[in-house]
């Protein structure tokens, strides 16, 4: 790791925080905090004043747990989408991805999380339980897209919400193999997302 004991502390501690970041090692660190240190003084305070904002402003829709600003997302508040198909996700990300791909015309129910026993994630730790609820209360939805990565945690936890599902009035299927076993959704490009969405399997 490169030393820079010798800079100012305000900006050793910058360098710190940004290594935190996914993908982002110390090297990537100290680029990003000498462009921020480059910028004039309104646009570092600019991204300042963004991220002091980001979790007092950022609240997780009542309806399908994506995130929001209001009580409801834009995506549940958007007429043109087809509310009877819910395409269930691991997180925003994957959400994001799916949008991206300009060819899913429904809504979404974001899990924020996969089973995962031995990490201690259990039902209480996501949104699954959340996503029997809004089953049972709305008649509307007729297909369940599950979406969940092809990972062994993701393959587990779809075969538990089509088992919680058992004996529900709504057909449930999954994304078809055009995802690598152990692909992320946010990784995938647009055409494979299609694909795989378009070539759902019931499970």
């Amino acid at each position: 790791m490169d030393n820079t004991n010798f800079l100012p502390e305000v900006l050793n501690r910058l360098i710190e925080e940004l290594s935190k970041l996914p993908s982002i090692g110390h090297k990537s660190a100290i680029r990003l905090a000498f462009s921020i240190l480059k910028k004039n003084k309104n646009e570092a305070m600019g991204l300042s004043d963004a991220l002091k904002n980001l979790h007092d402003n950022i609240n997780y829709c009542q309806k399908c747990f994506n995130l929001c600003n209001e009580e409801i997302c834009k995506i549940c508040k958007n007429n043109k989408k087809d509310e009877s198909t819910i395409c269930v996700v691991e997180d925003v990300m994957d959400l994001i991805a799916i949008e991206n791909s300009q060819n899913f015309t429904g809504k979404y129910h974001v899990l924020h999380g996969v089973l995962s026993p031995l990490k201690g994630i259990g039902i209480n730790e996501i949104k699954v339980m959340e996503l029997k609820d809004r089953i049972e209360k709305d008649d509307a939805i007729k297909e369940l897209i599950l979406a969940t990565n092809t990972s062994t945690e993701g393959e587990t936890t779809a075969l538990f919400i089509r088992e919680l599902l058992e004996g529900c009035d709504v057909k449930i299927t999954r994304i078809a193999s055009g995802m690598p076993f152990g692909g992320d959704l946010d990784y995938a490009d647009r055409h494979t997302l299609t694909r795989a969405l378009e070539n759902r399997s019931l499970i």
